[in-house]
This record gives structure tokens, C-alpha cells and sequence, in this order.
């Protein structure tokens, strides 16, 4: 695909820490994130925070000249929001109302690391594709090994058939993300 091509995505939900993490790849990941989707003219959708992963992101794609859209619950704003956002930010009454909003605009999911908010936001998100309520691709960027145990454990098959509904990738060329076997590209 041609570099100032359209990506097959216009919208894609990224889930991300509110902080940095401990290791500068994290940092670093989310830029390159942020970089593949100016790239591609694919608009964010995101969590709505100022600060870590999530401003590092949002702050790239805004910068690059695409919409981004932060929805965060009201509670959370005095804790994820320092400073000033960018793009338009929705403010929701709870995590289930964000989540819902989030699943509504983005016809993918990719997850980056982060701490329990993000392994929610993703789970939840698999565990929909799993019951049929999206045919949404979900993508883990696998930063440096980051979500190595939990491919591992749905590897297990105890818990969960397969991880069959979640694409991982070392490195992240989004188009990867389309080409995902047995999902849909369009929002459901």
C-alpha cells in the first residue's frame, strides 16, 4: 500500500496506559502507533486522557491532522486529565457507557500497553467478538514481550478456546490489522 493511501479503516480505538510505563519503548510504541495512523488517514478514537500512553497518542494524530475523539467517564477527568486534550473529548457517565461509545466509533481495536483499565477495556472487547455482539478485529501491539502471559494463558485453552478473536504483533503495520482473518472491517 502506497504510503498517502486510505487505509481500509477510518476509525481505529486505541487502548493505552494513563501513564508512560516504566520503559521507554512503551513511549516510544505509541508514537510509532500514532505515526502509522497519520500514515494511514485513520482518526483515533481513545480514552480521553491528557497524560501517559493515551496523551502521547492522541497528541500525534492530532498533530498529524486527523480527528480524535477521547471518551472518558467524568470521574476519571481530575485523574487522566492534566493540561489541556486535543480533538473532541465526550464525557460519559461510567466505564460501561465508555466502552459502549468506544465500541460504537471504532471499526478496530488495538491495545498497547497498560495497566488494569486497558486489560479491561481489551478483554471485554475480545470477549465480544468471542459472543458474536461485534465482528470487530482486536489487536494487541506486543510491545517487547508485554502481553507474552496472556497469549500464553489463552494459549492454555483453560480459560478461553483460543485467542483466535485477538491479532498480536511485534511491530504493527495496521494493514496486518485488516487482513486479520474472519473479521469485519465496518462498524457492526
Amino acid at each position: 500500500m502506497e504510503d498517502n493511501q486510505r487505509s481500509r479503516f477510518s476509525k481505529i480505538c486505541v487502548f493505552c496506559g494513563s501513564h508512560s510505563g516504566h520503559r521507554e519503548v512503551f513511549s516510544d510504541a505509541a508514537i510509532e502507533l500514532g505515526n502509522e495512523l497519520v500514515k494511514r488517514k485513520i482518526d483515533l478514537v481513545y480514552g480521553g486522557g491528557s497524560v501517559g500512553l493515551m496523551g502521547l497518542i492522541s497528541r500525534r494524530v492530532h498533530e498529524g491532522g486527523f480527528n480524535v475523539l477521547g471518551i472518558i467517564p467524568k470521574a476519571l477527568m481530575p485523574v487522566e486529565i492534566s493540561g489541556e486534550t486535543v480533538g473532541e473529548v465526550r464525557v460519559v457517565a461510567d466505564m460501561h457507557e465508555r466502552k459502549a461509545a468506544m465500541a460504537q466509533e471504532a471499526e478496530a481495536f488495538i491495545a498497547l500497553p497498560g495497566g488494569y483499565g486497558t486489560m479491561e477495556e481489551l478483554l471485554e472487547m475480545i470477549t465480544w467478538s468471542q459472543l458474536g455482539i461485534h465482528k470487530k478485529t482486536v489487536g494487541l501491539l506486543n510491545v517487547d514481550g508485554y502481553y507474552n502471559n496472556l497469549l500464553a494463558l489463552f494459549d492454555t485453552g483453560e480459560y478461553t478456546p483460543s485467542h483466535k478473536h485477538v491479532a498480536s504483533h511485534e511491530s504493527w503495520k495496521v494493514e496486518e490489522l485488516a487482513a486479520y482473518p474472519g473479521q469485519e472491517s465496518k462498524p457492526q
